[in-house]
């Protein structure tokens, strides 16, 4: 597994796609408990290992993911994401055109617990919470005209957001089989990817960067990669 960064209290990593970020009913093994596993072994640490969740990717998205090795750590990173003082970048490969070529979405989202699937609701819905995000297009496929590479950057973390908002606007994520089944195919990999984290160090203050660019394959590779790294500049 890629390493981002690595000091005594964080640990940043490229996340691989189809892992999920911690156990669930699959039984599958999860990132989580791989990482404990891989620092206990490299630094052979007696006991359990500590490693503190600060945000989530869901299981088929891959790209940059920080992790807090203290719990000191892992509290002031979650008053981070809670003070929006933690940046978070993604790029998406979406069905068709969004409206404007760049704007701001906001959204009230329900979660079903027990579909596990995020639909928009009217505000004032019990339970619904608000879901807001900035994106652009970064452009069209030159081979494809129905698919567009779109930067996002996340104002809120709710569940399936990126996925929910871009479908709720008509552009369903390429490979996206929860939200844009009608669309894509069974088997396609879902085209969306944490491109950048960014946040203050929990103890020193400096400002911690993670960038990670999508594989060079279907549909990434329909764009340039200096397209990737241009997005990581915009505002």
């Amino acid at each position: 597994m890629k390493i981002l960064f690595e000091d005594n209290h964080l640990l940043g990593i490229e996340k691989p796609v189809n892992v999920p970020t911690q156990e669930d009913v699959s039984g599958d093994p999860d990132l989580l408990n791989l990482l404990k596993a891989d620092i206990k072994e490299r630094y052979q640490k007696p006991g359990n290992v500590y490693l503190g969740l600060v945000h989530r990717l869901d299981r088929p998205v891959g790209g940059a993911m920080i992790f807090a090795k203290t719990s000191k750590a892992a509290s002031r990173l979650s008053e981070a994401v809670r003070s929006r003082n933690f940046d978070k970048i993604y790029v998406a490969v979406v069905r068709g055109t969004p409206p404007q070529a760049k704007g701001r979405l906001i959204h009230h989202l329900l979660k079903d617990e027990r579909t596990n699937t995020v639909s928009v609701v009217p505000k004032g819905t019990p339970g619904s919470k608000e879901a807001i995000l900035d994106y652009s297009v970064l452009g069209a496929s030159s081979l494809d005209n129905e698919l567009t590479l779109v930067r996002v950057e996340l104002l809120t973390g709710r569940s399936h957001q990126i996925r929910v908002q871009m479908n709720a606007i008509g552009c369903p994520l390429y490979g996206d089989q929860k939200y844009g089944a009608a669309q894509n195919k069974p088997g396609q990999q879902i085209a969306l990817w944490s491109l950048y984290v960014g946040f203050p160090h929990p103890v020193t203050t400096e400002h911690v960067k993670l960038i990670s660019l999508p594989p060079r394959e279907l549909p990434w590779n329909r764009w340039e990669e200096d397209l990737y790294t241009k997005a990581l500049t915009q505002s």
